[in-house]
């Protein structure tokens, strides 16, 4: 797979897919402008060396409507200071305006193409639509690691029409990272994986078993395991149409000699609410009518203690409801964990990075990925099809 710096693009149209797709309070204000500053490496590079750059991204959930909310103007003036120079917006992603703006760019230039999700054709992956996208362009670099798993036209559609494609940078640092740590891993490998739900992960479980040397499971997801294991967890989520599925899981580790990791003990509460009440209890000892909302202290210690030999730690999804101060302490202990440690440490998206960003541990982890999707259906072991797209 070629990256940007491969491909010649000095007074080239260069069209390139990131990832905006940014949090706003209600006055359209960037509240965390992360996935913008991601992508400056590449932007940079393309204007250093003279492209006329066209980017292009979704915002939200427009459902395939223009909906003015979901303007991607915040975006573009934002950029434009960060940047230092014009961040246009277009009045759309396709049609004569928008060519008849690219046409008029000079060499240096940036032009942000209006949220490609106001039209159906992006999340259907349309021909005619991914076939107008990439006739804007003379060469196509996708940067947007966090959709890479979608098959949406801006991702593996237009890479089709373009003859010159390539990563970006940060597409590229996503996939070596992940290599590192998964591929060619410095072991001890650990896993750790919290979140909601089992099935959403269960892929995911499945391959990293064949890889990892422990694997440490946490969050509302690991009831369904313990349940498995004959544990009344109360009141507490459980998806028992894998609970088959779970047990098979843990007496495959066992098999294979991965040591696999669940809470020992619990904070429980008697409803799912900030003000609840809520006590330590062992995982024998869940009250009938009370739920498991976040790992206990012994737990902690058992999970610390599990990580630290290890020289390489993934982890995607919280140990608890941690949005609730009564059930953050396993997920604040576990960044305060990962932030210490030796290791080389990824978090995997999403409540991962929130988290690790609310304890104040973003800068002592490893790498932070952009994308829970893509990171999951690469911890599935399958290929993600806007890369796929680069290659082909």
């Amino acid at each position: 797979m070629k990256t940007i710096r491969d491909l010649d693009i000095a007074g080239k149209r260069v069209l390139i897919r990131v990832d905006f797709n940014v949090p706003m309070d209600e006055e359209k204000r960037i509240t965390d402008d992360l996935r913008i500053r991601t992508a400056l490496p590449t932007l940079t590079h393309a204007l250093e060396r003279g492209a006329r750059v066209i980017l292009c991204s979704h915002l939200g959930r427009p459902g395939g409507e223009r909906v003015e909310r979901f303007s991607l103007a915040p975006v573009a003036a934002h950029l434009a200071a960060v940047l230092g120079c014009p961040v246009p917006l277009a009045p759309d992603c396709i049609g004569d305006e928008v060519e008849s703006m690219v046409a008029g760019m000079n060499d240096g230039d940036v032009l942000m193409l209006e949220n490609l999700r106001f039209h159906a054709g992006e999340q259907e992956n349309d021909p005619g639509f991914a076939r107008r996208l990439a006739a804007l362009a003379e060469v196509y670099i996708n940067n947007a690691f966090a959709v890479s798993h979608r098959a949406h036209a801006s991702v593996v559609g237009v890479p089709a029409y373009c003859a010159e494609k390539g990563a970006g940078f940060l597409l590229e640092k996503e996939l070596s990272y992940f290599h590192r740590a998964i591929d060619d891993p410095v072991r001890p490998l650990a896993a750790v994986v919290g979140g909601a739900k089992v099935s959403s992960k269960l892929g995911a479980l499945e391959n990293m078993l064949t890889r990892v040397d422990q694997l440490l499971i946490g969050g509302a997801m690991a009831n369904t395991f313990l349940r498995s294991r004959g544990f009344d967890v109360g009141a507490s989520r459980v998806e028992e149409d894998l609970l088959e599925n779970a047990g098979r899981l843990l007496r495959d580790a066992a098999r294979q000699g991965v040591r696999v990791y669940l809470p020992v003990d619990v904070i429980a509460a008697d409803r799912f609410a900030p003000d609840a009440v809520c006590r330590q209890v062992t995982i024998q000892d869940i009250p009938g009518q009370w739920m498991a909302l976040d790992i206990g202290p012994a737990s902690v210690l058992c999970f610390r203690e599990a990580l630290a030999d290890a020289r390489t730690i993934i982890w995607n999804g919280p140990m608890g409801a941690f949005e609730m101060d009564a059930f953050a302490r396993g997920t604040m202990a576990l960044a305060q964990t990962l932030g210490a440690s030796h290791a080389l440490t990824i978090t995997g998206g999403g409540d991962s990075n929130a988290a690790v960003r609310k304890f104040g541990e973003a800068e002592n982890i490893s790498y932070m990925s952009t994308g829970g999707g893509a990171f999951l259906m690469l911890m599935e072991g399958r290929e993600l099809p806007g890369v796929k797209a680069l290659e082909e």
